[in-house]
């Protein structure tokens, strides 16, 4: 079975003010759209057709740029809709607001980490909060589509929160602001999932 491009759990404009509707309709229906439509083209042919996208992307050769690059960005994207939400913000309970607090000291703590991976990632590339067998968390960032279930990769765990710092993510709105959008993405993060996430992979 090809990959397909996912569909969004909201509209296009369901994250406005924060993340704009054009800004939106252009990610998803080009962007991740490209990534899905070459990674096809990609892995056909080959022995990695049939397999899941973290398989892929778990057992990838690096020198692989044609998968690398859009099995990446098919997946980075993919996780990075499921995790945001028109009714998101707020902080995370339960389980991981617990191995938030023992990793970082406070969630607000977390939040700068956070923010400041992703403003500190030279160029195009994806900030992490990654869980480790044993519920674990820490945070790292990836240049391009590189994800941490990539050999190698930024910190490693399994990524339940990401977000996308190509500038293609927020220079509508935006423009040069990276630190403004990576405030205004904690206004739609969906906790609810990120912990899900969390309790299935941990």
């Amino acid at each position: 079975m090809a990959f397909e491009l996912p569909k969004l759990a909201y509209a296009y404009d369901a994250l406005e003010p924060h993340i704009d509707a054009k800004t939106m309709e252009i990610h998803h229906g080009k962007h991740h759209a490209g990534y899905t439509t070459k990674l096809n083209g990609a892995i056909a042919g080959t022995d990695l057709e049939g397999k899941t996208i973290e398989n892929i992307l778990t057992n990838l050769d690096l020198e692989n740029k044609g998968v690398r690059n859009n099995g990446g960005g098919f997946y980075n994207h993919r996780l990075f809709w499921s995790v945001m939400a028109a009714n998101g913000g707020g902080k995370p309970e339960g389980d991981l607001a617990k191995a938030i607090d023992e990793a970082f000291g406070s969630f607000e703590a977390f939040k700068d980490a956070f923010k400041n991976a992703a403003a500190t990632q030279f160029g195009s590339g994806w900030a992490w909060l990654c869980v480790h067998k044993g519920g674990k968390v820490d945070v790292c960032a990836t240049a391009n589509q590189d994800n941490p279930l990539m050999p190698g990769i930024g910190c490693g765990g399994f990524p339940i929160l990401g977000v996308d710092v190509w500038e293609h993510a927020y220079y509508l709105n935006y423009q040069n602001r990276r630190p403004d959008y990576l405030e205004a993405f904690f206004n739609v993060i969906n906790w609810s999932e990120v912990s899900a996430l969390y309790a299935q992979n941990k």
